[in-house]
């Protein structure tokens, strides 16, 4: 049988994204379902991370699962020198299933060719995230009931911010998406991306601002400027702060509409924002749990 890789959110159909969501459901009902006793599952974070990797190892917990890896690289062979080919080669040899992140595109999808076991992509660089991707579908269908005919405004981060990157590509099989984008100058949609939705007669547009259009948004998925893609500090300084979402922004929005974050935030959602019933990042959070043990599950056909 064909390893069940998830490395790219094009990896799997939309049937699958469907499927994803049925057994995130069923593990919301039960998360302590023994699927994974008697495996073991890699946990390789090459940069850091908390969110992707404690939901990732409490989900592989609550499974009945053990864990081995390391948390950043620092603690691996890397420091001796030793090259991402010989980790993954000797690693799959121990493990039923990988789960890893690293900072450089392309490596996740280079892991899986040289691994035995399915590798599970939880960020490569600016490239892709996959398994945030459907914890955020699963949040969207959660909220608004539908993946169809829903406006999706995503704000800040556009060049850099994976997850703004998968979870663009797999809306776009569902019916009627709108995409609103809003960015500045330095942190655009990359093209090819505008492409994708321009080949697909998929609607969308591009904006510096929000606030005139806001109560347009069924979906806000605000992003942080991330540091740690910047090469200049200049440039970071100057984009930073460039939109926060306040509580009293939201007097005049949708009832359906919620607010995603795949976090941490820095300061791009104030904190009044927290208690209006129209926020969800940390229920998007929670349900990252349920999501990763759905995934895993299908890598290792369990259920």
């Amino acid at each position: 049988m064909k390893k069940k890789d998830l490395i790219s959110i094009t990896d799997y159909s939309k049937d699958e994204y469907l499927k994803i969501m049925e057994l995130a459901a069923d593990f919301e009902k039960n998360p302590n379902q023994n699927l994974l006793e008697g495996k073991v599952v890699a946990s390789l974070f090459f940069e850091p991370s908390t969110r992707t990797r404690l939901s990732f190892e409490t989900a592989i917990s609550r499974m009945g699962g053990r864990i081995v890896g390391f948390t950043d690289a620092g603690s691996s062979s890397v420091t001796k020198g030793e090259t991402l080919h010989d980790t993954i080669r000797m690693v799959s040899q121990y493990a039923d299933l990988i789960v890893m992140r690293h900072p450089l595109e392309g490596s996740a999808r280079y892991a899986a060719e040289v691994s035995s076991v399915p590798v599970i992509n939880a960020g490569d660089g600016a490239n892709q995230h996959p398994t945030q991707t459907l914890l955020d579908m699963y949040s969207i269908l959660k909220t608004q009931q539908t993946f169809d005919n829903l406006n999706i405004f995503m704000i800040g981060d556009l060049r850099y911010g994976r997850t703004v990157h998968s979870l663009l590509m797999a809306m776009s099989e569902f019916e009627n998406p709108i995409f609103n984008f809003i960015a500045p100058d330095e942190l655009q949609m990359p093209e090819e991306y505008k492409m994708f939705l321009r080949d697909r007669n998929i609607r969308y547009f591009e904006h510096r601002e929000f606030t005139d259009i806001i109560s347009e948004a069924d979906i806000m998925y605000m992003t942080r400027v991330q540091k740690e893609r910047f090469s200049d500090p200049m440039e970071y300084e100057e984009v930073k702060n460039v939109y926060i979402l306040k509580n009293s922004m939201l007097a005049n929005t949708k009832s359906n509409m919620r607010i995603l974050h795949p976090l941490p935030r820095v300061n791009e959602i104030a904190t009044d924002v927290d208690k209006n019933e129209k926020a969800y990042y940390f229920q998007q959070a929670l349900n990252g749990m349920y999501t990763r043990e759905a995934i895993i599950a299908h890598a290792l056909n369990l259920k």
